[in-house]
């Protein structure tokens, strides 16, 4: 389990990141809290699940042992986490025309209209290329 994390966290620092986006990348967010926690995270929270929540959870719980640099810099990874998710989510309600008017697609379905949204250039509004970007798909 442990392994995984850290496999991950060796593949989130080494990819760089791809988008020009105002919220910060997943890989970005994962690389800072590696960073930041690495150790704390192998020494306090072994055998926790390495989802967001409960490493969250498990981070918190231990923060009387943290480090400093780790107790500033985990808040602000899975805040920025929650931030591109829910962007991610925006760009439904942002895009719902161009998705289906210009792309063909549906809103039940969003993800596979991001390629179009992304290569067209004419009949995207501003506010659903906004939310594009900052939900990290260009």
């Amino acid at each position: 389990m442990i392994r995984g994390f850290i496999t991950l966290i060796v593949l989130a620092l080494g990819t760089p990141s791809l988008s020009a986006a105002e919220t910060m990348s997943f890989g970005d967010s994962i690389g800072l809290l590696a960073r930041s926690c690495g150790a704390e995270i192998v020494a306090n929270c072994r055998g926790v699940n390495p989802d967001s929540t409960r490493l969250k959870e498990c981070l918190s719980r231990n923060r009387d042992v943290l480090s400093q640099q780790c107790q500033s810099d985990y808040l602000t990874a899975f805040d920025a986490i929650q931030k591109r998710v829910a962007a991610r989510v925006t760009v439904a309600n942002a895009c719902q025309r161009e998705i289906v008017k210009v792309c063909g697609g549906s809103t039940k379905e969003t993800s596979k209209s991001i390629p179009c949204l992304i290569s067209t250039p004419k009949g995207i509004s501003n506010n659903c290329l906004k939310a594009v970007d900052e939900a990290g798909y260009r």
